[in-house]
């Protein structure tokens, strides 16, 4: 799900077989996943689930990657108790199961992960990630809260409404070419009304002959022609928060 005006569900792709190098910890109300830096420079990285749910091994291995080059990672559960989309599930019942997981409505969450930051992690910048459902509270994030200095929303989008444009701080927007869930066309919009109404530095990527997921859910070694685009969009990803955070 990476389109708020028109869910629609997603392949998981390929669940990737891998445990992680961090620990779940309790952050207030939720449960998280965070991952140190093996140097603490004082920045950290709030990486937001797709709808496949906090505990997803890509998610975590996304995470690990982001702490591997330099930053705290923390992946917290944004469902908040609530059960993760089971690909076994009848996509029949997805709307109404998304509709019970607003990736618009976490601040509670955002809050508390900030607080955590703050004071457990020494954080003294902060910046945030997310995939699919994720990407989407990505750009609500950089929306709402000044002090979270960059964002890489990856394929996620806010489409009904005309709200969405004003971003507090720089944020990498990535999309796939041939993204079933997410047309052109709305990448497209998007990128014209930033153009005309966001006053802080953005950019918006379309990545050639890739489907949704590709960053996170596809392995590197899938195939020979998509492994250029995934290792791009990770260097991207990384370079923006090297950048701005």
């Amino acid at each position: 799900m990476a389109n708020e005006a028109n869910p629609c569900p997603c392949d998981i792709g390929h669940r990737l077989e891998y445990g992680g190098m961090g620990q779940e910890v309790q952050v207030e109300h939720i449960r998280a996943y965070v991952t140190r830096s093996p140097v603490d420079a004082g920045k950290a990285v709030i990486v937001v689930q797709d709808i496949f749910g906090w505990q997803m091994p890509n998610t975590r291995y996304m995470a690990d990657m982001i702490a591997g080059n330099g930053y705290t990672a923390i992946v917290p559960d944004f469902f908040v108790g609530q059960e993760p989309w089971d690909p076994a599930n009848d996509w029949s019942t997805f709307p109404e199961w998304v509709k019970k997981r607003n990736a618009r409505k976490i601040d509670r969450e955002v809050d508390a992960v900030l607080r955590y930051l703050k004071q457990q992690c020494h954080a003294q910048k902060i910046g945030i990630v997310g995939f699919c459902w994720g990407g989407i509270a990505v750009h609500h994030v950089m929306m709402t809260y000044p002090e979270v200095k960059a964002g890489v929303s990856v394929y996620g989008i806010i489409r009904e409404s005309e709200d969405v444009y004003n971003l507090r701080n720089p944020t990498l927007f990535i999309f796939a070419e041939n993204d079933a869930v997410i047309p052109l066309e709305q990448v497209s919009v998007l990128t014209q009304k930033l153009k005309e109404h966001c006053k802080v530095n953005h950019q918006v990527k379309t990545f050639t002959g890739q489907t949704h997921g590709f960053v996170h859910r596809k392995r590197e070694d899938c195939s020979p022609a998509d492994k250029p685009y995934i290792e791009e969009a990770r260097r991207n990803l990384i370079e923006w928060l090297h950048k701005y955070v």
